[in-house]
């Protein structure tokens, strides 16, 4: 089983490296890092450069694709090469998956088009802009398409995944051995339950 997740510059870093925690772990599958020029790409926090071997050109096919967001999501969404990759990998998986503004680039290549679909709260909007639904649910999933909500959402969905990807047992263990147990010491993740003055101290971070 192949699953691979396109990295670029200021990505997101749980957006990628959350999923891959997770779906490492699924019994057979090999989870690479893909990318438009082999070599070092940085996390939007600017502290983890990752060093990615493999061009998004040597693959033809995978399983899974799974596209993070992140600042850097731009040069992504202006590069017809790269929509196009995504459009003809997606011909082929069993599923074509995002965290964040991952969603985004699936909307740019037009594969949500018409359909509800998630992003990070801040980049509703600019989804919707790509002829997608917006929908503030943590995971939406429509057939072979799923769309994660902001950042630690990926984690959530990648549980979900490696379900469908092997059965709800092995997902179960999967999130026992990396004791995915969120017990948050606030109740202000989600804009819905956020204060005007949370959801306006966090517009300022980034």
């Amino acid at each position: 089983m192949d699953i691979v997740i396109p990295l670029f510059d200021r990505f997101e870093p749980l957006d990628a490296i959350g999923p891959y925690e997770i779906l490492a772990y699924v019994p057979g599958a090999t989870v690479r890092f893909v990318t438009a020029e082999p070599g070092l790409v940085r996390d939007d926090l600017g502290a983890l450069p990752v060093h990615v071997p493999t061009a998004y050109t040597e693959v033809d096919r995978c399983d899974v694709l799974l596209v993070p967001g992140g600042g850097g999501i731009r040069p992504m969404l202006a590069d017809p090469g790269f929509l196009d990759w995504v459009r003809r990998i997606h011909a082929g998986t069993r599923f074509t998956t995002s965290v964040c503004t991952g969603s985004i680039v699936l909307g740019a290549a037009g594969l949500l088009t018409g359909l509800t679909a998630t992003t990070h709260w801040q980049a509703s909007a600019e989804l919707e802009s790509h002829g997608a639904v917006y929908t503030p649910e943590r995971v939406v999933r429509h057939g072979r398409l799923i769309t994660a909500a902001g950042v630690s959402a990926g984690i959530d969905m990648a549980v979900s995944l490696a379900a469908l990807l092997t059965d709800e047992l092995t997902a179960r263990a999967i999130q026992l051995t990396t004791e995915y147990d969120p017990q948050p010491p606030f109740d202000s993740g989600s804009v819905a339950r956020a204060s005007a003055e949370v959801i306006e101290r966090a517009r300022t971070l980034g």
